[in-house]
């Protein structure tokens, strides 16, 4: 007993130095009830021992990371759980001719970003040891397979035998139900998890918040159960389970699918149901490792330690709050995460910018330059240097990291070069608003903090410490406010872009009615006429399906618009980058009324057109298609030309050119790809040259299906990361498919995987001008093109203008004396033809050529008008002395139509009386318009310049600006001579009463 009593005291005052461990922010060793084997739970071992128990034992197919930007998601900036990439097959959306068709179990760890979106844990990451922006999530699937039981079951077992947890420091909850949305309690789940053996005191019900999982606003949802930790032991920690105590956390979160959320919030259940998991593999590492920090474990030390060998700061002590002084530890912290961010987010092509993921990476990158040079003071460089040690710790998971090193480092240390100088730009945008504001409040304009965060890429974090530096703070309501606004803006945009043709249950219900996939394999189906012609036959079909509103219905009458499910089509639905085809039906008995088809849409094997009724349309009439064969082959030219674009980048750019997106529509196409700076006016012309060869030649297009594993084999072969089906339709320009995959020899030519519709030959594309190349972000550049008769009109738009600029050349060259009026005139000429140079559809290489040609105009047109400014306000300055000679308060009238005469004016006055008070104002007649400047001497503090200027100008009903010693402004009047008085009274009434 005494003894028993011992063991108790000594894990009661464990327990206590726990809590004051927490409480002060030391790290500290504690006496712990399991000592797991650090050596032998290596990140990599606990990696490939989640991955080896579901695949060899429980016959799970492995699959591999998505990258961290989503596969055709525009509801989510980054990647956020393991779930994302199989989205389409729990909204049953899934391509039947995919291999993710077939999917039953699986089991992958998914690289996942939480920064930005629903899920945003930027600004806490570094003030705890748990939060990250990039972490990996170990996940097991079941897609209509295994339910409840054999999930649970498998869970405990791999945390109590494989990894070898102690049953007793771990905690379940399960889901206790919700009277408001009509749920019962998962008692189920209950069950299951005591005949396993946890103990009635270890299995805790919580309600929605907690342990019920939703993917968003409406989709796929159901009861969770998950399984928590207790760092401490010794002890029942069943209050301390969902309590955000850092001593007993959540480890794994097992979801059951069962509902969908509906767009009335109501819940529907599925038509299948199944199993989503996730355990972050950095919470689980440090279980056991045996820390109590996740910056503790072998993922993060080697990258404190490297922090620390650039760093002129102790090395990292795993301190927070309080005891972290100087937030040195933050920093660590902030800069490691932060750089295993950058380096994976750019690995997988999405790079720092200026909107949506892009912008949310600048960010990330501009807080971790802050900490590092800020507090760690490191030199500049030193987070790029620190991408081979992310690498080395996580290359072996994820390969690409080691073939990316070198342009990773390359765009952060690009991006840290800008942010410094984005500092200076900031502290002057600081610096100019404080001059301008009255500070007796103490705060800083919101909207100007926002813009810096917004525009600038400034951490908030920063922007406040800057403030603090000069004393005021930001009102935080209004930026609140402004933060508010702009998430609203996302999420609506965000969700509008999302929607789906079919809901999971539309599409549940059109497959339990056995209604077979739509064969869209007529759209393939056109020739070449005997006149070198297209010609689209026709498509008969019958009507499968009528989808109205949020439902399947027999009929919809005339003038409603529904989308329209048929056994075949003709039609192109939107995919690959290419738009839909437009056109229309015709129904069988009623020959002259037409049904337009405005949207076509796949979903999961069914293409939906969208279509306002003319008249009644029922299940089962027969139907005649027509697409829109002039919208329909203006896609295919600019899709083929997007193939030989591809190409010809590739050529001469080189292998490491990276299709980024693309998209191809009657209009023009759009092409966006990886490359180290703009392109150069010699490689855009080599670009359009060897496009120009390719038409020139008039290529066959071959277009073949075959099986995907067949056409990885394809030397050369180009595609994009996407699901694909099986068996895929491969498009090779010059060399039929069956050669290629026969070939010995590798023959440099376009072959791409690709399910849009194509010429039969290049001949068609008849021309290629790209009319715009430029770096949308760091590291990516996009193409805007055009083919055919808008190409040429381009190129004859670009001699015109080039013929413009030499004429304009011509004329200055022959002006060597001109008047200040006649160089306005030019200057004013230079400015149009620049606008229009900008504006005009033209070759790039050409419109680049021509604004150096004006750049350059410009620059001798402004040297002229400044030195003729400078003569003709000298002579006025002269004048003015002579006429005011004996005064040191100067208020008169200057002829002339330009402020900048008459700012120099002011200027030239001013130094040849420096103690003079000078204000001159110009009057443009008829129309009033009054042109105001001044200057007041260095130092004299009873009138500044811009407080005169201001409100001269604004009784003249307009505006001015400046600083306290010159200033200038516009206004409005009549009477000149009774402004110049209020003028002058105005600054005798300041103190100034010179004579």
């Amino acid at each position: 007993m005494a003894a028993h009593m011992r063991i108790l005291k000594c894990r009661s005052n464990a327990f206590i130095n726990v809590s004051l461990t927490h409480i002060l922010g030391l790290r500290e060793c504690i006496p712990r009830s399991y000592s797991p084997n650090t050596r032998y739970f290596t990140s990599k071992r606990v990696r490939r021992t989640f991955i080896d128990f579901f695949e060899v034992h429980h016959q799970h197919k492995c699959v591999p990371s998505s990258p961290v930007r989503p596969r055709g998601d525009p509801s989510l900036l980054f990647v956020n759980a393991g779930m994302n990439q199989f989205k389409p097959i729990f909204l049953g959306a899934v391509d039947p001719r995919s291999e993710m068709a077939t999917y039953r179990r699986v089991v992958n760890s998914q690289k996942c970003v939480r920064a930005g979106g629903k899920h945003n844990d930027l600004e806490d990451v570094g003030r705890d040891v748990y939060h990250h922006t990039f972490f990996e999530m170990l996940g097991n699937w079941s897609f209509g397979d295994y339910f409840k039981e054999e999930t649970c079951a498998m869970a405990w077992r791999l945390l109590t035998e494989e990894y070898g947890i102690p049953p007793e420091l771990l905690y379940i909850s399960y889901f206790a139900g919700d009277a408001t949305s009509g749920l019962p309690a998962d008692e189920e789940t209950r069950q299951i998890w005591l005949s396993i053996g946890v103990p009635q005191d270890h299995l805790l019900p919580f309600g929605m918040k907690d342990n019920f999982w939703e993917m968003g606003e409406t989709g796929p949802c159901g009861p969770c159960t998950e399984i928590h930790y207790d760092h401490v032991g010794g002890r029942n920690a069943a209050s301390l389970v969902n309590t955000d105590s850092p001593d007993v956390v959540e480890i794994w979160n097992l979801v059951f699918m069962q509902y969908n959320r509906e767009a009335d919030h109501s819940l529907r259940p599925l038509p299948q149901f199944s199993v989503d998991t996730g355990m972050g593999l950095e919470r689980l590492l440090a279980v056991l490792q045996g820390k109590r920090s996740n910056y503790d474990t072998d993922l993060f030390s080697p990258l404190l330690s490297a922090i620390h060998q650039c760093s002129k700061c102790p090395e990292y002590r795993g301190r927070v709050g309080v005891a972290d002084e100087g937030k040195v530890d933050m920093a660590y912290r902030v800069v490691a995460d932060h750089i295993r961010t950058l380096s994976v987010c750019i690995a997988d092509g999405v790079y720092p910018g200026m909107s949506g993921a892009e912008l949310v990476l600048r960010r990330i990158l501009r807080r971790a330059v802050r900490y590092s040079a800020e507090i760690l003071q490191a030199p500049e460089g030193s987070l790029a240097g620190l991408v081979p040690t992310v690498a080395l710790v996580l290359g072996d998971a994820y390969p690409e990291l080691h073939k990316e090193t070198s342009r990773i480092m390359d765009i952060i240390n690009e991006n840290e070069a800008q942010f410094l100088s984005s500092l200076k730009q900031g502290r002057r945008v600081i610096d100019r608003t404080l001059q301008r504001k009255d500070t007796s409040d103490n705060l800083f304009p919101a909207h100007v903090a926002w813009s810096l965060h917004r525009n600038l890429g400034f951490p908030i974090d920063l922007i406040k410490l800057m403030l603090e530096e000069r004393g005021v703070t930001v009102d935080e309501k209004q930026l609140d406010e402004l933060a508010t606004d702009n998430k609203k803006l996302t999420c609506q945009t965000q969700a509008s872009d999302g929607e789906a043709p079919l809901d999971v249950h539309s599409l549940a219900e059109l497959q339990s009615q056995a209604v077979p996939h739509t064969d869209d394999s007529p759209k393939y189906n056109y020739s070449l006429g005997h006149h070198g012609k297209y010609v689209f036959h026709p498509c008969s079909a019958t009507v499968q399906a009528l989808y109205c509103g949020q439902a399947l219905v027999s009929q919809v009458w005339g003038g409603q618009r529904c989308g329209v499910v048929l056994d075949r089509t003709c039609f192109y639905s939107e995919q690959g980058g290419q738009s839909h085809d437009h056109g229309y039906f015709i129904r069988e008995g009623l020959q002259d009324v037409l049904y337009p088809v405005e949207s076509v849409q796949l979903a999961g094997g069914y293409v939906v057109h969208q279509v306002t009724t003319a008249e009644v349309l029922r299940k089962g009439d027969q139907v005649q298609l027509y697409v829109d064969e002039a919208q329909r082959l203006a896609c295919m030219v600019k899709h083929t030309a997007t193939h030989v674009l591809n190409f010809a980048l590739r050529q001469i750019m080189g292998p490491a050119v990276e299709q980024r997106g693309s998209h191809v529509s009657a209009e023009r196409l759009r092409f966006d790809f990886s490359v180290k700076g703009s392109l150069s006016i010699p490689q855009l012309q080599e670009i359009e040259r060897s496009i120009k060869d390719v038409i020139t030649e008039n290529e066959c297009v071959y277009m073949e299906e075959i099986p995907l594993a067949k056409a990885n084999q394809i030397p050369g072969l180009r595609k994009v990361d996407e699901v694909y089906p099986d068996p895929v339709r491969v498009v090779s320009v010059a060399m039929p498919v069956s050669s290629l995959l026969n070939s010995q020899t590798h023959t440099p030519t376009s072959v791409e995987l690709c399910c849009g519709t194509h010429l039969l030959s290049t001949g068609e594309i008849r021309d290629l001008v790209i009319v715009s190349e430029k770096q949308t972000v760091k590291g990516i550049s996009r193409i805007v093109a055009l083919t055919g008769d808008e190409a040429k009109q381009a190129r004859e738009a670009g001699q015109a203008l080039a013929q413009e600029v030499g004429s304009l050349a011509a004329r200055l060259a022959a002006a060597t004396a001109p008047s200040l009026p006649e160089a306005h005139r030019l200057s004013k000429e230079v400015g149009l033809l620049t606008d229009a140079v900008d504006s005009t559809p033209i070759p790039q290489w050409q419109r680049r050529e021509l604004q150096s040609q004006l750049k350059s105009l410009q620059r001798s047109t402004n040297t002229t008008i400044r030195k003729l400014e400078t003569k003709e306000a000298a002579v006025k300055a002269q004048i003015l002395l002579q006429r005011n000679s004996t005064k040191r308060l100067v208020v008169d009238i200057i002829d002339t139509d330009c402020i900048s005469v008459v700012m120099k004016t002011v200027n030239q006055y001013s130094d040849k009386a420096p103690d003079s008070l000078v204000m001159l104002l110009s009057h443009q007649t008829p129309s009033g318009k009054v042109l105001c400047a001044c200057q007041v001497p260095k130092g004299y503090s009873a009138l500044s310049a811009d407080d005169w200027a201001l409100a001269v100008c604004a009784h003249l009903g307009g505006n001015a600006g400046g600083s306290v010693t010159v200033a200038k402004g516009t206004g409005s009047t009549r009477d000149i001579t009774e402004a110049c008085r209020w003028a002058e009274q105005y600054a005798r009434g300041k103190g100034c009463n010179g004579p």
